[in-house]
């Protein structure tokens, strides 16, 4: 199955799947625009003063509901506050409005690379961290996205970009602890060749050897890693993983059971000071900065 065919069938199934088991909380929260930003908090387990945050940024197509709910799981009980954010400006109602106008293939570029969804996902996240700094001050923050969610994670990171989303998303760079990107973007309608140079905060990318894109296979998601500096940088492609798994549609957890700890355990890591070498589970290659 190619990989337009696979965001596709993502998609489809998205609609139809019932959604995960109700979040501890579900809140709405206002951006600077006005408009109401959804949010799943899930609870820190066992947490002991204000906990770690992870906040989440779903692909296109998706939602708050189904925003990497292993990874979400899987902090929650690792003892962090995790907030899946809900990105209404580059959900299931603008991916079909997309599709329908302009096809699938060029239906997904032109939402990957909607301004005015990029702006509303920063205005998104800065609600969520508003929300929950008033809650208490996280002592570190990670931001974690998958596919259009990557992205977010790039340009919120510092990447060089092509897109005029102005200087909002600089703050980011600076308020963010750590970065985990899920199927990143190599270069192309987003970003130049020379886009992740700029980076200096730590940074994990996770692909798959299925996991396709816009600008070819896997290796072109690769080439991302291959363009950020040293510094503590990891890289893990899991053997046989698709762009749906690793968005979480993963029914046998084949995948999501590799990369859940991997990614609790690079946060941890980096939250602790200390860049350690991962521990790559069967099926899993592993590389760093």
């Amino acid at each position: 199955m190619n990989w337009f065919a696979q965001i596709l069938l993502a998609s489809i199934l998205a609609l139809a799947l019932p959604p995960p088991a109700p979040a501890q909380q579900r809140v709405e929260v206002a951006r600077a625009d006005g408009a109401k930003t959804p949010l799943r908090v899930f609870a820190a387990q066992n947490a002991q003063g204000c906990p770690p945050l992870a906040l989440l940024s779903h692909g296109a197509g998706a939602s708050e509901d189904r925003n990497l709910p292993y990874l979400a799981t899987a902090l929650s009980d690792d003892g962090w506050r995790v907030i899946a954010i809900g990105h209404a400006e580059s959900g299931s109602a603008p991916m079909r409005d997309d599709i329908r106008a302009a096809g699938f293939k060029q239906g997904l570029i032109d939402l990957v690379t909607d301004v005015h969804a990029y702006r509303a996902r920063f205005m998104d996240i800065d609600a969520a961290l508003a929300w929950s700094q008033a809650q208490c001050r996280a002592p570190f923050k990670a931001l974690i996205g998958h596919s259009m969610g990557a992205i977010t994670v790039m340009l919120a990171a510092g990447a060089r970009h092509k897109l005029d989303v102005g200087k909002g998303d600089a703050k980011f760079a600076r308020a963010i602890d750590a970065f985990v990107a899920l199927s990143p973007e190599g270069p192309g309608v987003v970003f130049p060749d020379d886009a992740w140079q700029p980076i200096a905060a730590p940074m994990l990318l996770v692909t798959g050897t299925r996991d396709g894109g816009l600008g070819g296979d896997y290796t072109w998601r690769i080439r991302a890693f291959e363009g950020l500096g040293p510094g503590c940088r990891a890289l893990a492609v899991v053997d046989r993983a698709t762009h749906m798994n690793l968005g979480g549609l993963d029914p046998a957890h084949r995948v999501t059971s590799k990369v859940a700890p991997l990614v609790v355990q690079y946060l941890d890591g980096v939250r602790a000071g200390r860049c350690t070498q991962l521990i790559a589970p069967v099926g899993v290659m592993l590389r760093s900065k």
